[in-house]
């Protein structure tokens, strides 16, 4: 593999993850695809983002490239560089361009997070031209009709620095997702780990009770991918107390006396 392939995570049609829609998603997804529109999926961490676009490229039977983004990704981890190899130079596609030649979904997963100028060069994939320049070969590439541009972010983790300026996110259809409603987070929490209705309950509500506790003493709520850990290990034999210290409270917080004001918590949920 060459140097551009540790950046994106590639997934092939293997079987159809597990997904519970909340909403009008999935169908909003399909005509977007369908209708070649990027796309902008907004929320919490942990609340299901990556896996929908997991779902969606199997029921679309489409490649998908996903990138996390982070801050020092730049245009030319995206678009492609020149290489050096036995041969003398080469040139080695990124991630998106990989996806555009082959009519693929690119997942850019906390877009924000990567370098500003990175995002000028989605600028011309986001409108009715549907190209990727490519400066460095003099290629133009035009986006195949399969191709789709998906990226995503927390708006609730933005600051004036690292927010999405209003010239791109109004190049995307959006789609705003929340933590499911209790009912259905506990089907997803049944249908992603196997345990107990009672105690799937148990951990819902336990994550709702400390997602009201957001803003006051935590950056971060109680994720779903959370409650999927801490589900996880009770399974296998861990304490039910101890695997909501190692799943819900640890990763939330450092500081020692929220950490025991949320045990509380744990220990009140549980009856114990």
């Amino acid at each position: 593999m060459d140097g551009q392939s540790s950046l994106a995570t590639v997934r092939e049609l293997e079987g159809l993850p597990f997904y519970k829609p909340q909403g009008q998603e999935v169908e909003l997804f399909e005509y977007a695809y369908r209708h070649q529109l990027p796309v902008l999926i907004k929320g919490p961490t942990g609340c299901g983002k990556t896996r929908f676009i997991s779902y969606m490229a199997h029921r679309m039977k489409s490649r998908l490239y996903t990138v996390a983004c982070h801050d020092d990704l730049s245009a030319a981890d995206l678009v492609g560089r020149h290489l050096i190899g036995d041969g003398g130079t080469f040139w080695s596609d990124g991630p998106l361009t990989r996806a555009v030649r082959e009519g693929a979904i690119c997942y850019l997963d906390e877009v924000v997070e990567a370098r500003k100028d990175t995002t000028v060069v989605l600028h011309p994939l986001t409108d009715d031209r549907r190209i990727l320049p490519l400066e460095r070969t003099g290629e133009i590439l035009q986006a195949p009709p399969g191709f789709m541009l998906v990226v995503s972010y927390n708006p609730g983790y933005q600051n004036l620095l690292k927010g999405m300026k209003p010239s791109t996110r109004q190049r995307f259809v959006a789609i705003r997702f929340h933590f499911p409603p209790p009912d259905l987070e506990v089907e997803v929490l049944i249908g992603e780990t196997g345990i107990d209705r009672k105690r799937a309950q148990v951990l819902v509500r336990l994550a709702n009770t400390m997602r009201g506790l957001k803003d006051h003493d935590l950056e971060e709520a109680a994720s779903s991918r959370l409650l999927v850990y801490a589900a996880t290990l009770m399974l296998g034999g861990y304490a039910p107390i101890a695997a909501c210290r190692a799943a819900l409270v640890e990763p939330l917080t450092d500081d020692l006396e929220t950490i025991a004001a949320l045990m509380e918590v744990v220990h009140a949920t549980f009856g114990e």
